[in-house]
């Protein structure tokens, strides 16, 4: 294969990971947007996290969350828990790595607020051991995966939101994610300001 067969690949490849996630995702999106939109609305706040790319996610998440997305309007409670150093370091060594979102969320979680839990294998230890927190808290948990969707689709209740994109390649359920958290964004942005389109 040359190399720009390879490129047109990834474009082929990506465009089919997008458009079975459509097919599979588009209604549980609606309710994912419907239980973020209800917890701000109620002066609840959402707290996100994950690990490397999918912490960059979150990251980005929150901060079309408190900034804006497309239209000018108030910031919105919202915050990562992958971003403190010092938490993290701090928690990391004194209780080891599967414990620093945990013990963000039960420092900071109260029941109706949200916890966005990204991991595109749905089994990291640290993010599945935040989602478990979240629930004991009477949080809703949205989960972002891929893979089948792992322990953390396994723990996803009736009041949790399941966004498992439906492919094995990391790369394919990250770029998948992104398009998932704008849709969020928007979603909320049309319930907030009215629909533009």
């Amino acid at each position: 294969m040359d190399m720009t067969t390879r490129m047109v690949s990834h474009f082929n490849n990506a465009i089919a990971t997008l458009q079975a996630s459509r097919d599979v995702l588009a209604d549980t999106l609606s309710v994912a947007v419907d239980v973020l939109f209800g917890a701000l609305a109620n002066n609840a706040k959402i707290l996100a996290c994950g690990n490397g790319g999918s912490a960059a996610d979150a990251q980005h998440f929150v901060a079309e969350l408190v900034g804006r997305f497309e239209r000018e309007r108030l910031p919105l409670a919202a915050l990562t828990l992958n971003t403190d150093t010092s938490i993290l370091t701090a928690v990391g060594n004194d209780y080891g790595f599967d414990e620093v979102f945990e013990r963000q969320v039960n420092a900071l979680g109260q029941p109706g607020d949200v916890l966005l839990a990204i991991s595109t294998s749905g089994n990291s230890p640290n993010v599945v051991r935040a989602v478990q927190a979240a629930q004991q808290r009477e949080m809703h948990v949205i989960a972002l995966t891929g893979k089948g969707g792992g322990v953390i689709g396994e723990l996803m209740t009736a009041h949790d939101v399941h966004l498992c994109v439906p492919n094995d390649r990391t790369m394919r359920i990250q770029e998948a994610h992104i398009v998932l958290l704008h849709a969020l964004c928007d979603g909320i942005d049309a319930l907030l300001l009215g629909d533009t389109e």
